[in-house]
């Protein structure tokens, strides 16, 4: 698996702010088939940093209803990367 179908993009809320500058953690939203090892590698390649830690979990899609009609939203796979100490933070809006 390429390293840019690992990750889809950031997950920016305000959870994952507070994480970003309290515990050095950057969420992600990645692919559903992607393992632990394979987000680390990822994460390492794509921002030149080192990690310490991958936590993964499976984000069930909300049932939504249109008046009569139903729909299930697509299920989806969030990670949360600790770097390691002395690792310059992930910045996603540089420059803007």
């Amino acid at each position: 698996m390429n390293v840019h179908d690992v990750i889809i993009g950031p997950l920016v809320t305000e959870k994952a702010t507070l994480m970003k500058d309290e515990k050095a953690t950057v969420c992600f939203r990645v692919s559903i088939g992607a393992n632990k090892n394979q987000i680390r590698t990822a994460v390492e390649k794509l921002f030149s940093v080192k990690v310490a830690s991958v936590r993964t979990i499976q984000v069930r899609g909300k049932m939504k209803r249109y008046g009569r009609f139903e729909g299930k939203r697509a299920d989806w796979k969030k990670a949360f990367v600790t770097l390691r100490k002395g690792e310059q933070m992930i910045e996603f809006f540089e420059g803007v």
